[in-house]
C-alpha cells in the first residue's frame, strides 16, 4: 500500500480495525472449510485452523503496521492518553502550563523585538539585493551635494535613492501637531518596488529643483488622520503652513527603510526649499541623508567599491565644505566610499538596543530554566503518584523505553500548551516593551507580525523545554521496580530517596539562577533609581520647556520676535523666571567646538573640545544653576560689544587651571581662522549637558544677544509655580507675537524621563523577570519541602511520640530548607559574580559585583526560603503521631 493510503488510513482507525477483524475471520473460516471438506470434525477443524494461522493478535498488529504508519499511530495514541492524563490532574496541568507559558512567552516577546530590529528583512521586493552607501566603511550620513554628486556620476546601480528624516506641523500656528515625515529622492519607491494603495508614488520626474510641493501619505497616517478618505488624492495638506498636494498613499505593508521610525508622510527631497528656504539643498555641512540602491546585475560589491575609489576624488572636490578649517578639509579629502549589504535597512535602534536585547534574551532564558526546573519537580512528584500505574504497565509487558516515550509525550504536550499560552503573553509583552522603549512623542514602530523565523523559534523553545524538564522524570518513572511499586501504598524507599535528591538538586539550581536574576534586577533597578533621582546640576521641578518654531517669521525679524516672546512669557502670572537657550539640558542635542586658551596644550584635538550653549540673561537663575564667581549676562551684550562668555567650573579647571578664570580670554574658530578674544565674565557650577549618565562636563555659555540670532527654532525655559497651568497663557503670548508661529510644550521632568528609555526598559523588565523567578523558586522550594515532610511522616510521628516538641520539629524542617538555600545561594553568588559583568554598559555608579546588592539578594532568597517552608513546618509540628504510625 502506498504511503498516501497509509497516511489516509490514520483518520479511519476504527474502520481499519473492523476490516482487519473481518479479513482474519475470513481466512480462518476458509481454512476451517478446507479441513472440514477433508473429513475433519467442524470443532476440531476450527481449532486446527487457528493453530495453523498463528497468534491472532500478533497477525493483527503486523497487518496494522502494513496498513498504517505504526509510529504515527502510537504517537497519536500517546497524545490521547496524555490529554486524558492532564484532564485527570487539572491543578498540575494549570500550574505547569502557566509556569511554562510565562517563561516561553517572555522568550518569544524578547525574540520578537530582536527579530524585528536585527533580523527581519524590509517588506520590499528582493530586499537581499539592497546595499547602503557608506563613507569610510561605516559612516552612513551624507549631505545633499554629496548625494547629487554620487547620483549624477554613478554607473553601478540599477536604482538608487536618498532619504532623510523630516518633522512637520499640521497646524499653521499655535500648538504644533507633529508629523513624522521623510525626505525622499525620486527613485525611492521605484528602487524599492513599493506600490501605491491610492493614487501614485514619486518618480525621478518629480524630483527636480523647483519641483511642486507634493506628498505621499503613509497608509497608517491616512487611516488615522483622514479616516481612509477615498478622495484624499488631490487634496492639500499644510506642512508648517505650506500647502502640499496629496498624490498617493503607500502600500499598508510598507513602513519605510529606517526600522523603528515609521514615516507618516513622504515628501520629495527637492521640496525642502519650500519649508526650509532656497538654500536648504546646498548646505555642504548638513549631514542628514542616507543612500541606498540596487547594484546592477553582474557587478560584485568589490567591483562597486573599486568604482567608488575611482570616483571619490571627483565627488570630494565637487562638494568641499565652505569655511571649514584646513585640517578638517584635509580629513574630508581622505574620505572613501563603498557599499554594505542592507537587506534589513537602517536602524538607530540596532546600535542603541543591540546589547540590551541580547542581555534580555539571556535573562529570559534563565527564567525559562527556572520554570523548567519547577515543572520537572512537579513531574517527579506526579511520577511518585503514578508509580503503581507504571508498575502495572511494566508487569503487562510494556517496555521501559515505551513507558519513557509516553511520559516524554506528556511533557511535550505540556510544553506545547505552555507555548500557546506564551504566544498570547508574548503579543502583550512585546507591545509593552515597545512602549517602554519609546520616548515622549517619539513612538517606536516595529513590524511585530509573526513570521517563519518567530514561529520556528517558538516551536524550538517548546520542544527543547519539553525535553529539558521531561527526560529525567520520564527516565526515573520508567525504572521503577514493579514488585516494590505494587506493594501497599506503593512507597519504595530507594525510589523516594532518589526523587528527593533530584528534587533538591532542581531546587538548588532554581535558587542559584534566581539569585543571578534578582542580583541583576537589583543592579539595574538601583541604577535607574540613581539616575532618576540624581542632582543634574539644575532645577528639575517646576520648569516648563517651550519650543517655538519661527520658520514662518522672516529671518531679519526673528531676533526681535524671540525677545518679544521672552518678555511676554516673563509677564505671565505665576511665572517666576524665564530665559532662552539654544540647547535645553538632557535633550540629546549638542554643539561642541574647539577653543584655544593661552597656556593650555591639548593632548589631542578632541581634548580641546567643549560643549557650547548660547543662552539669554536669567538662564542660570531660572534653572537654579549657582553662580560661583563673576556675573551673569545682563541682556546688554550685542554684536558690537566685546565678546563675553560664562564657563562651568569644570571648564575653568580644565582649560584655565583655576576655579576662577574671570577676566581670562579664549578664542573660538570662525571659518578657517580664529575669532576675536572672548572674555570670561563668570563661572557657574558644572551640570549635565546631553545625558544624565555623562559626568559634570565642560560647557561654555555664550550670550545669545551677541549671536546673529536667526535660528528657526528657539527654546524657552520657564520656571513657574504650576508649569502645566501656564501653557494656555504661554500659547496666547506666542500667537500674539506671531499667529503663524507653532509651539510645543514639555517639562524638564518629562525630558529627563524621556532621556533614558533604554535604562527604563531594561530595569523594568529585569525587575519583572527577577520577581517571576523568585515566585517560581518559592513554588519549587515549597513543593520539595512538602514532599520531604510527607515522606518523613513516620519518622516525625516517632519523634513526637518520644517527646519531641513542636519547636524542635519546626527547627528540623527549617534546617533542611536552610541547607538547600545555602547551597543554592553559594552557587548563585559564584554565577552572579561572573554573569553580572554583562550589565556593565547599563549600570550606573555601581560595580557589577556590588557586595550590597549581592548580600541583599541572598538575604531576600533566604527570607523567601523561610516563608516557603513555614506551612510544611507548621503541618509537621501539628502531626498526629498515632495516625502517622498507623501508616505503612
Amino acid at each position: 500500500m502506498s504511503w498516501f493510503n497509509r497516511l489516509r488510513n490514520q483518520s479511519r482507525d476504527d474502520e481499519i480495525a473492523h476490516d482487519i477483524d473481518r479479513e482474519m475471520a475470513f481466512h480462518l473460516a476458509e481454512r476451517a472449510d478446507e479441513l472440514i471438506a477433508r473429513g475433519m470434525d467442524p470443532v476440531r477443524a476450527r481449532d486446527e485452523a487457528r493453530r495453523r494461522f498463528g497468534n491472532l493478535g500478533l497477525q493483527k498488529e503486523r497487518t496494522r503496521e502494513r496498513d498504517l504508519f505504526a509510529w504515527l499511530d502510537t504517537s497519536v495514541a500517546d497524545l490521547r492518553y496524555a490529554l486524558r492524563s492532564l484532564r485527570s490532574a487539572p491543578a498540575f496541568a494549570l500550574v505547569a502550563i502557566l509556569s511554562l507559558g510565562l517563561g516561553i512567552g517572555a522568550n518569544t516577546a524578547i525574540f520578537s523585538i530582536l527579530n524585528a530590529v536585527m533580523l527581519k528583512s524590509l517588506p520590499v521586493n528582493h530586499p537581499e539585493e539592497l546595499v547602503a552607501v557608506v563613507r569610510d566603511k561605516e559612516a552612513d550620513e551624507f549631505t545633499n551635494p554629496l548625494w547629487e554628486a554620487i547620483r549624477d556620476r554613478q554607473d553601478m546601480f540599477a536604482g538608487a535613492f536618498a532619504f532623510g528624516d523630516a518633522n512637520f506641523s499640521l497646524s499653521a500656528g499655535g500648538e504644533a501637531r507633529h508629523v513624522n515625515a521623510s525626505w525622499v529622492s525620486g527613485g525611492f519607491f521605484s528602487t524599492l518596488g513599493v506600490r501605491a494603495a491610492r493614487g501614485r508614488l514619486f518618480t525621478t520626474a518629480d524630483d527636480v529643483r523647483g519641483c511642486a510641493p507634493i506628498v505621499v501619505l503613509g497608509y497608517g497616517f491616512w487611516q488615522s488622520e483622514y479616516g481612509g478618505d477615498a478622495s484624499i488624492v488631490g487634496k492639500r495638506i499644510a506642512f508648517n503652513g505650506h500647502p502640499f498636494s496629496v498624490v498617493g498613499v503607500t502600500d499598508p505593508a510598507f513602513f519605510g527603510v529606517d526600522v523603528g521610525n515609521k514615516p507618516q508622510a513622504y515628501v520629495p527631497l527637492c521640496a525642502e526649499v519650500v519649508t526650509d528656504g532656497p538654500d536648504a539643498l546646498d548646505g555642504r555641512s548638513n549631514w542628514y541623508l542616507r543612500i541606498m540602491g540596487r547594484v546592477k546585475p553582474g557587478l560584485s560589491l568589490q567591483q562597486v567599491d573599486a568604482r567608488f575609489a575611482t570616483l571619490a576624488p571627483t565627488i570630494i572636490e565637487a562638494t568641499l565644505p565652505e569655511n571649514w578649517p584646513a585640517d578638517a578639509l584635509a580629513g574630508y579629502r581622505k574620505a572613501t566610499f563603498g557599499v554594505n549589504p542592507a537587506p534589513t535597512g537602517f536602524s538607530s535602534l540596532r546600535t542603541q538596543y543591540k546589547t540590551a536585547l541580547y542581555d534580555l534574551m539571556v535573562i529570559v532564558g534563565l527564567v525559562l530554566l527556572v520554570a523548567c526546573a519547577n515543572v520537572a519537580n512537579l513531574l517527579l512528584a506526579r511520577a511518585t503518584v503514578r508509580r503503581r500505574e507504571v508498575a502495572v504497565r511494566l508487569a503487562l509487558g510494556a517496555g521501559r523505553a515505551r513507558i519513557a516515550r509516553q511520559l516524554i509525550t506528556e511533557s511535550l504536550l505540556v510544553a506545547s500548551l505552555g507555548a500557546l499560552t506564551g504566544w498570547a503573553f508574548a503579543s502583550w509583552g512585546s507591545r509593552l516593551l515597545l512602549s517602554l522603549m519609546s520616548r515622549g512623542n517619539q513612538i517606536i514602530a516595529l513590524d511585530l507580525a509573526p513570521d517563519v523565523r518567530m514561529l520556528a523559534f517558538t516551536i524550538a523553545v517548546a520542544v527543547l523545554t519539553g525535553l529539558i524538564f521531561g527526560v529525567v522524570p520520564a527516565w526515573q518513572a520508567s525504572h521503577v521496580d514493579p514488585q516494590v511499586a505494587m506493594k501497599a501504598q506503593g512507597r519504595g524507599a530507594s525510589d523516594g530517596v532518589a526523587r528527593l535528591r533530584i528534587g533538591r538538586a532542581l531546587v538548588v539550581s532554581q535558587i542559584a539562577i534566581s539569585l543571578v536574576l534578582v542580583t541583576a534586577a537589583g543592579l539595574l533597578v538601583g541604577s535607574w533609581r540613581r539616575l532618576a533621582t540624581l542632582n543634574p546640576g539644575f532645577r528639575r521641578q517646576q520648569v516648563l520647556l517651550v519650543a517655538a518654531d519661527l520658520r514662518s517669521t522672516p529671518a531679519e525679524q526673528r531676533d526681535a520676535a524671540t525677545r518679544e516672546i521672552l518678555e511676554r512669557l516673563r509677564a505671565i502670572p505665576g511665572v517666576r523666571r524665564a530665559a532662552t537657550a539654544t540647547i535645553t539640558p538632557i535633550s540629546g542635542s549638542g554643539w561642541n567646538s574647539v577653543i584655544k586658551v593661552d597656556g593650555f596644550v591639548p593632548a589631542s584635538k578632541r581634548d580641546a573640545l567643549t560643549w557650547m550653549n548660547p543662552v539669554s540673561d536669567g538662564y542660570f537663575s531660572t534653572l537654579a544653576i549657582p553662580m560661583l564667581s563673576g556675573r551673569d549676562f545682563d541682556g546688554h551684550e550685542n554684536e558690537n560689544s566685546p565678546k563675553v562668555a560664562i564657563v562651568t567650573e569644570a571648564t575653568a579647571r580644565k582649560f584655565f587651571g583655576t576655579p576662577n578664570p574671570v577676566g581670562r580670554t579664549f578664542q573660538l574658530p570662525e571659518g578657517r581662522t580664529l575669532g576675536p578674544p572672548v572674555t570670561v565674565i563668570g563661572v557657574v557650577a558644572s551640570s549635565k549637558y546631553r545625558s544624565l549618565r555623562d559626568s559634570m562636563t565642560s560647557i561654555v555659555y555664550l550670550p545669545r544677544s551677541q549671536a546673529a540670532a536667526t535660528e528657526e527654532r528657539v527654546n524657552y525655559v520657564v520656571y513657574a509655580d504650576a508649569p502645566l497651568l501656564v501653557i494656555p497663557a504661554a500659547k496666547d503670548a506666542i500667537v500674539t507675537t506671531g499667529p503663524r508661529i507653532t509651539v510645543s510644550f514639555t517639562t524638564i521632568e518629562q525630558q529627563l524621563a524621556d532621556s533614558m528609555p533604554l535604562m527604563r526598559a531594561t530595569a523594568t523588565l529585569a525587575g519583572f523577570f527577577g520577581g517571576l523567578a523568585l515566585i517560581l523558586a518559592t513554588i519549587g522550594l515549597y513543593g520539595i519541602v512538602s514532599y520531604s515532610v510527607a515522606r518523613r511522616r513516620n519518622e516525625i510521628g516517632v519523634r513526637i511520640a518520644l517527646g519531641a516538641g513542636s519547636s524542635r520539629v519546626v527547627r528540623m524542617v527549617l534546617a533542611d530548607v536552610a541547607r538547600i538555600v545555602v547551597i543554592g545561594v553559594a552557587i548563585g553568588v559564584a554565577l552572579s559574580t561572573a554573569a553580572t559583568r554583562l550589565l556593565t554598559t547599563f549600570i550606573y555608579e555601581v560595580k557589577p559585583n556590588d557586595p550590597t546588592t549581592l548580600i541583599g539578594s541572598a538575604l531576600l532568597l533566604a527570607l523567601v526560603g523561610a516563608l516557603a517552608a513555614t506551612v510544611p513546618a507548621w503541618r509537621a509540628a501539628r502531626l498526629d503521631p498515632v495516625a502517622a504510625l498507623r501508616e505503612d
